[in-house]
């Protein structure tokens, strides 16, 4: 099985994806900028390396990455109030993560981002969430442009209940709520589909078994 790095590996969609992705054998690395989070994600089953997404640059995310066949982007810039942090975090660490994956000549990358970024913002969208949007936004552009093997897997509001393991996945779908446990278990899903290669889909709860849903969503 192939080791995958996730760029934001103390995240929470990040966590229970270290546990989907150990489940079905694989190593995984996870790649955070506080020493202290290793000794709870080595627990989890993680390789820790240390990655200060806003510090360092793209020849540092590649050197991060040595050893790794596919690269999970799920960071964030957190829930606060700091716009700068969505441009910093959301868009320059994904161009950053694009970049090095390159230089290390990893093909595979698989981006967490967010239901309709690409919808027109009203007038009167807050300046935070505006940042947010255009960061995640541009970052989707930036990898479908890539010649790399991406994926992309845009989650509707988060919740923190437990999993589900039903989802609805495509390319369009209604907004709607999603479990982070059923978002990693998609993305560990689709880290080793070759059909999902070049796909963007939405996801939100649903009906569907998550295999069935990665195997058959158009």
């Amino acid at each position: 099985m192939s080791r995958i790095a996730i760029v934001g590996g103390h995240g929470q969609v990040a966590r229970h994806l270290i546990h989907d992705l150990r489940r079905s054998d694989h190593d995984v690395v996870a790649l955070v900028r506080r020493e202290s989070y290793r000794a709870e994600l080595e627990q989890r089953g993680a390789q820790v390396r240390l990655l200060d997404i806003e510090e360092q640059g793209a020849a540092d995310f590649a050197a991060a990455f040595a050893g790794c066949a596919v690269v999970v982007f799920a960071a964030g810039g957190g829930p606060d109030g700091n716009k700068e942090r969505k441009r910093t975090v959301d868009l320059e660490g994904s161009l950053k993560s694009i970049e090095g994956a390159r230089s290390a000549g990893i093909r595979r990358f698989v981006q967490v981002s967010a239901i309709g970024v690409d919808d027109p913002l009203p007038d009167d969208t807050g300046e935070v969430w505006r940042a947010y949007v255009e960061a995640k936004r541009d970052a989707d552009a930036a990898l479908r442009s890539s010649d790399l093997d991406w994926t992309i897997i845009r989650p509707g509001r988060l919740t923190d209940d437990p999993a589900t393991g039903l989802v609805t996945l495509g390319s369009s779908v209604l907004r709607g709520d999603v479990t982070r446990a059923d978002v990693a278990a998609v993305l560990a899903a689709v880290v080793d589909a070759p059909r999902t290669v070049g796909r963007q889909w939405d996801l939100v709860g649903g009906d569907t078994p998550v295999a069935e849903a990665v195997a058959t969503a158009g």
